[in-house]
């Protein structure tokens, strides 16, 4: 047993929220030094889930030809079609509240499920165009089917999958990567209007979820996504040429910053507070970059340059300052 433990033990004895008889139980249970591997053994299930779900595409890949697309829509049909069955068969039914399924296993079939769904549907609108050249229909059949399953189930992972179908509906992609490089905010402010719209209904919803009790633990999650779509969308535009859009993300950025800055102390949500420091900081320095571009700093370069070290090592002192204060409030 390591100090850290043994003081918090003492700490629980010391102000009598438990008995000798359990302080010294709990002692004796740490001096086994028996750790647990859940952690390691649900990386490998997950692993193991999209190794498995990736071998069905490159099998697909690399053998559409000899194997014919019937047989492949019917080999996943039936995969999924008994995946859904044993999830169906051992799940406790929908709850409002927090459930698990009685084996972990169970929870990572049902993700195996869902991802072989989101192919099947693809794969049968790529070859057969059941939903004709109404593409959004073939991202929302899955979408649909996600969420149903991450309620029903109470599966984060999959509810997930099922929020960057959403957004992909809405024309988005909302891996960090592909929301940089590939979604064109810049110079479509229909789009970036529509991640903020997005954004905002995802924390509309789990206000809503919070208020009739549904599947508060998701909560973090759809958060998380309405954080990174709102602020990379926001910073996006900050550099537009049009002053009056770029003032108007310059609002949105900082009403932004400023609710999840509370709800991140709210939820004592590490991650939230973290990302949200980190985008203002982004958004702050574009924006001051705007504010004083018209200004002419020849006769100041120097001690610009000079300057700039202290800054940034500034910065970084007060970003450690922040999330140590941070640790400390929500620990109390």
């Amino acid at each position: 047993m390591n100090k850290f433990d043994a003081d918090n033990t003492k700490t629980l004895f010391d102000k009598n929220l438990i008995s000798e008889n359990q302080h010294q139980e709990i002692l004796s249970y740490r001096s086994l030094n028996i750790f647990s591997l859940n952690a390691e053994l649900k990386f490998f299930l997950y692993l193991s889930v999209l190794l498995f779900t990736s071998g069905i595409g490159v099998l697909i890949y690399k053998n559409i030809d000899s194997i014919g697309h019937i047989a492949i829509l019917s080999l996943l049909l039936i995969v999924i079609g008994v995946c859904f069955y044993y999830c169906f068969k051992n799940a406790k039914g929908f709850q409002k509240t927090e459930t698990t399924f009685d084996h972990p296993v169970l929870e990572y079939l049902v993700l195996a499920a869902n991802i072989l769904t989101c192919i099947f549907i693809g794969y049968l609108q790529f070859q057969y165009k059941p939903f004709g050249e109404h593409y959004g229909l073939a991202t929302l059949v899955p979408t649909i089917v996600s969420f149903f399953c991450a309620y029903y189930f109470d599966n984060k992972s999959v509810l997930a999958i099922a929020i960057t179908g959403l957004a992909a509906y809405v024309g988005l992609s909302v891996t960090p990567q592909d929301l940089l490089k590939n979604n064109d905010f810049y110079s479509s402010e229909s789009l970036s209007f529509s991640a903020v719209m997005l954004g905002v209904l995802l924390i509309l919803w789990t206000i809503y979820s919070k208020r009739i009790s549904l599947k508060t633990h998701f909560s973090l999650i759809f958060l998380t996504f309405a954080l990174h779509i709102i602020s990379i969308a926001a910073i996006s535009n900050l550099m537009h040429h049009d002053s009056l859009i770029w003032m108007i993300f310059a609002g949105i950025l900082a009403g932004s910053t400023f609710y999840f800055y509370k709800i991140s102390y709210e939820f004592k949500a590490m991650s939230l507070y973290v990302f949200m420091i980190v985008y203002a900081y982004i958004g702050g320095n574009i924006f001051l970059f705007r504010i004083f571009e018209g200004i002419d700093f020849s006769d100041f370069w120097e001690l610009f340059i000079f300057l700039l070290p202290a800054y940034f090592i500034s910065s970084i002192v007060m970003f450690i300052k922040l999330i140590k204060n941070f640790h400390k409030e929500i620990a109390e």
